[in-house]
């Protein structure tokens, strides 16, 4: 019975370790603004549906790039460049 258990439990940690968004470590203080960076990434081209601040400090974007390509980026909030693309 406890392989039952156990079994299920190191599954779930082992999938939640993979689906891990990236960490952004830099102080709130020297982030771009976020309306600044959505009208940059709109001016690329990218359509945002949904923007957010992750847990791990990073902005993420869900919506269409250029072409039309549905996309969910991470991206450095200081840099502005993309961290993971899914």
């Amino acid at each position: 019975m406890l392989k039952t258990i156990v079994l299920p439990a190191v599954l779930f940690a082992a999938a939640g370790a993979a689906m891990a968004s990236p960490t952004c470590t830099a102080p709130k203080e020297s982030w771009q603004p976020e309306a600044t960076f959505k009208k940059d990434l709109e001016a690329q081209g990218y359509k945002i549906k949904t923007f957010k601040v992750t847990k791990g400090h990073c902005y993420e974007i869900y919506g269409t790039d250029k072409t039309g390509k549905k996309v969910e980026i991470y991206f450095d909030p200081v840099s502005g460049k993309p961290l993971e693309q899914k």
